[in-house]
């Protein structure tokens, strides 16, 4: 087995913070459009809308 289900839960966080936090930085340098970013974030996390007011990718 691969671990509690808490440790799974914990992977899968810390897995998706460092996803968003490389999406946030690519939308910023410019590599990537920021409507684009903002798409992916909500495809990928529940507090999307939190993060992309917060870093003003709307």
């Amino acid at each position: 087995m691969a671990g509690t289900e808490r440790q799974r839960e914990i992977r899968r966080l810390r897995a998706r913070r460092k996803k968003t936090a490389q999406l946030v930085k690519r939308a910023h340098a410019g590599t990537i459009e920021k409507a684009e970013a903002a798409r992916k974030l909500r495809r990928m996390t529940p507090g999307a809308e939190v993060v992309i007011a917060r870093e003003g990718l709307k």
